[in-house]
């Protein structure tokens, strides 16, 4: 799947971070129904389609410290796909989920 998009670039036009240099990276899917989801990106397609492993979503709260779901093998619809970034799994394991708080994303109207 990863060849179909080769060119594709994620961003703006000077913006040269792409889906196939995210392939077998660990990425953060935000979503335009306003959820964030996270897993190794093991391929996409020409319509932005994701298929992640090992995926879960963070589920955020103003109560409660960020709860993790775990998603397993999850595909995204990529007429659904907000933002896509790397994550940087050092900083991210140093990160104490259960001291974050915050309201959820809404969803994007048009």
């Amino acid at each position: 799947m990863a060849g179909l998009a080769a060119k594709m670039e994620i961003g703006g036009a000077g913006d040269n971070t792409r889906l196939d240099e995210m392939v077998d990276g660990v990425i953060e899917v935000i979503t335009n129904d306003g959820r964030c989801l996270m897993g190794i990106l093991r391929g996409y397609d020409q319509a932005t389609n994701l298929i992640l492993a090992d995926a879960s979503e963070r589920v955020y709260s103003t109560k409660a410290g960020v709860e993790q779901v775990p998603l397993g093998l999850y595909m995204i619809r990529g007429n659904n796909v907000a933002v896509v970034g790397l994550i940087d799994e050092d900083k991210d394991a140093g990160q104490d989920m259960q001291t974050i708080r915050a309201a959820p994303l809404k969803p994007i109207t048009h």
